[in-house]
């Protein structure tokens, strides 16, 4: 199987672009993430991964209509193609299978303070 290289914060954004569907543009993405995550993204972040995705084919990008609250400027929207879905479930899959590889020993750590 081919190697897809998806970094952590690039999963998130694709798998966030895929929640999204249709509505998944710059602002929205980033208000998704962090209602999820519970972290902050930086809008500059935010547009290099999306910039990165969109170059290895992952995601691919459209624009919406023009509206006046924009000044004119229309939506940059993005949906997931279907090289970016088998990347995620290739990176799923390997997850997944490292899970299954850990020794129960592992598994039954507990944390405590």
């Amino acid at each position: 199987m081919r190697k897809y290289k998806l970094g952590e914060f690039e999963e998130v954004v694709l798998l966030t672009v895929g929640i999204l569907h249709e509505q998944a543009y710059g602002v929205s993405i980033k208000k998704e993430i962090e209602s999820r995550t519970d972290r902050s993204v930086s809008i500059g972040a935010l547009q290099t991964a999306l910039k990165r995705l969109e170059q290895k084919g992952y995601l691919q990008s459209y624009k919406g209509e023009e509206t006046q609250e924009r000044a004119g400027r229309p939506k940059r929207y993005f949906r997931m193609t279907a090289l970016g879905k088998t990347a995620l479930e290739y990176t799923r899959d390997l997850r997944n299978e490292l899970w299954a590889a850990m020794p129960s020993s592992v598994l039954q750590l507990k944390y405590s303070i």
